[in-house]
């Protein structure tokens, strides 16, 4: 079983300000990384981390390199990004001391995949395959179609959120995940009891996964509702905690583990991502889940 990962691949310029920039306002930084990010190659690593076969699609220009052997040190089969003379996407992102991020994010090589790319990545996939995807690449439109034609199972994370997402085959997610605001744009509804009612009336033929932050997650299907609590830890950037959790429960749960406890794995992850600063670098690895779930015990 593997997980073909249609995804995003920036470099994030990390800015440590006090509070996040007003506007006419020039704020001064204490801290600054430029290091590997983009929800595509965040989900990809903690899905490698986590014990996962991961395929990894993109691009990134051939200048930033480096990132591309980031993603293979992490375990993460590269063959199918691509290297082009198109910028790298990127993300300018400022961390607060509470951990909270603001993130302008720019498309760049990410916008590149064609239909054709996505034939080409799906060519050698296996019935239990599935395939993950966000909002951040061109042709996701094709990459669901292509995926369901081929009878794989597909999860999507509509984010960042944006009209376009209305536009998409949405019918043929087994899978989507969002967070609360996601939840609202895609639903129409506001309160957290009506989104949970639309999605299991309109949304019969997938699971939904609401991360709820510090109040956890919850797993939506036609007949019943789970939840499962976040675990208390003292935040230092909240910065790929929703990829870490994504990665995590999706390696558990498309190896059929129950879904309560693929839900508690990624809970746990996600709680020793934002302990960490950073992206990419702060997905643990299964060792450190396993302690910390051990400990929780």
């Amino acid at each position: 079983m593997a997980v073909i990962n249609f995804g995003s691949i920036n470099i994030d310029h990390v800015y440590s300000v006090d509070h996040f920039v007003r506007p006419g306002e020039t704020l001064a930084s204490s801290n600054y990384q430029q290091l590997l990010g983009g929800k595509g190659a965040n989900q990809s690593i903690a899905l490698a981390q986590a014990g996962a076969d991961v395929k990894h699609v993109g691009s990134i220009h051939e200048s930033d390199a480096s990132f591309k052997q980031t993603l293979i040190k992490n375990g993460v089969d590269c063959r199918y990004v691509r290297c082009h003379d198109v910028p790298s996407g990127h993300a300018i992102i400022q961390v607060t001391p509470s951990g909270e991020n603001a993130i302008v994010l720019f498309g760049g090589a990410n916008q590149t995949i064609t239909p054709d790319t996505v034939k080409k990545a799906l060519l050698d996939t296996g019935s239990s395959d599935w395939v993950l995807t966000q909002n951040e690449t061109s042709c996701i439109d094709e990459v669901l179609r292509q995926a369901r034609e081929k009878g794989l199972k597909v999860a999507f994370n509509p984010a960042p959120m944006s009209d376009n997402v209305h536009e998409l085959p949405l019918d043929c997610v087994d899978l989507l995940i969002v967070n609360e605001t996601e939840a609202a744009a895609i639903t129409g509804q506001s309160s957290l009891d009506e989104i949970v009612s639309c999605f299991q009336e309109k949304w019969q033929h997938a699971e939904v996964l609401i991360t709820l932050g510090k109040e956890g997650v919850m797993m939506i299907r036609k007949d019943e509702v789970e939840k499962v609590p976040a675990f208390k830890v003292e935040a230092v950037d909240t910065t790929a905690a929703g990829d870490t959790f994504i990665g995590y429960f999706l390696s558990a749960y498309s190896n059929h583990t129950d879904a309560r406890q693929a839900l508690k794995r990624g809970c746990a992850a996600s709680a020793l991502a934002v302990t960490r600063q950073g992206a990419a670098q702060s997905i643990p690895s299964q060792q450190e889940v396993d302690r910390f779930l051990a400990k929780q015990a």
